[in-house]
């Protein structure tokens, strides 16, 4: 794939005009507040995997509208905390699959929790967790333009809740430090990590989203030629008259506005031939970041970004943040 998006000189300064609905912060407020008095607390089952310096548990927590979701828990055996802490988001379509898929963090010396993502895990990962309130098992996506033409109903309003609850659950888990806890994951998941960072911006000290989704909706919709934003323009092919609602419901959702409220430090990173998340949907999130921030380019890489080179990168990161030599 060649280098399709902007020059990296304009990528560096793209900054477009932030489209941002007048009641977005009461739009949040008023969701948020809804599920913190609809939750019921937390559990933490602990589970055998067979891992020796590893101690896992399956975790029920509150999401939207007080509606249960998986995910696990992960500590390093022996821990009373407090601990730095990694709440980590899922890839578009993905589950919380197994927790031998995420022993790195705990192998460092963090608590770890992921959160498995409503009604997906099934396209590449398994998941448990339906979309409720209907009750619809985990299925393969799409999920772009579900509830789309109303920011109410909008399958993300449910999913940015879940991620901000699951921060919260972290932090108020005994064994975690409440003052170091860090958001990740990559594509939908580095675009959860900016949503929880923008609307928890208290609660999340370190913000790493790796080559994220979810930001700039118009153009990601207009340029990218693959992945789930083109879920977004075939349908509008379809309902031609509902192009200005749908973007209208789409700017509570977006990433550059929700990067704007971030107090997080960031690493985020970019391939500079990626497909799925073009740089400059990226580069539009990353340039409104307010905070201490830094983004890691791949100029011949697609939506795979840095890979486990980023891996590493990301945890030197982390450590320097919360366990400095």
């Amino acid at each position: 794939m060649p280098l399709f998006d902007l020059p990296l000189e304009q990528l560096v300064q793209y900054r477009p005009e932030r489209v941002e609905p007048a009641d977005f912060d009461a739009f949040w407020a008023e969701t948020l507040a809804d599920a913190r008095k609809k939750a019921a607390p937390p559990t933490f089952e602990r589970v055998n995997y067979g891992l020796k310096t590893v101690a896992v548990y399956d975790v029920t927590f509150s999401g939207y509208g007080g509606q249960p979701i998986k995910g696990w828990y992960l500590e390093p055996t022996g821990t009373d905390g407090p601990l730095p802490a990694v709440v980590e988001f899922i890839g578009y379509g993905g589950g919380r699959n197994l927790p031998l898929s995420y022993l790195l963090w705990p192998s460092a010396g963090f608590a770890f929790m992921v959160m498995d993502t409503r009604g997906q895990g099934s396209a590449w990962s398994s998941g448990d967790t339906p979309d409720l309130p209907d009750g619809a098992n985990p299925f393969f996506p799409g999920f772009m333009t579900q509830g789309i033409l109303d920011p109410k109903t909008y399958y993300y309003r449910r999913v940015y809740t879940d991620a901000v609850r699951a921060v919260e659950t972290m932090r108020d888990h005994a064994h975690v430090d409440a003052s170091r806890i860090a958001v990740t994951g990559g594509s939908q998941g580095g675009g959860l990590s900016i949503a929880a960072a923008g609307l928890a911006p208290d609660a999340v000290s370190v913000c790493m989203a790796d080559v994220p989704f979810l930001c700039h909706f118009r153009r990601s919709v207009e340029i990218a030629p693959d992945g789930p934003y083109p879920e977004i323009s075939k349908y509008l092919s379809v309902h031609r008259d509902h192009i200005t609602r749908v973007f209208d419901t789409l700017s509570y959702f977006d990433g550059v506005n929700l990067a704007a409220r971030c107090k997080a430090s960031c690493l985020y990173s970019a391939g500079l031939m990626d497909t799925i998340c073009p740089p400059s949907t990226v580069f539009a999130a990353y340039n409104q970041v307010p905070a201490e921030k830094e983004i890691t380019l791949y100029k011949f890489n697609n939506h795979e970004g840095g890979g486990i080179d980023h891996v590493q990168a990301k945890l030197n990161y982390l450590l320097s943040k919360f366990l400095p030599a």
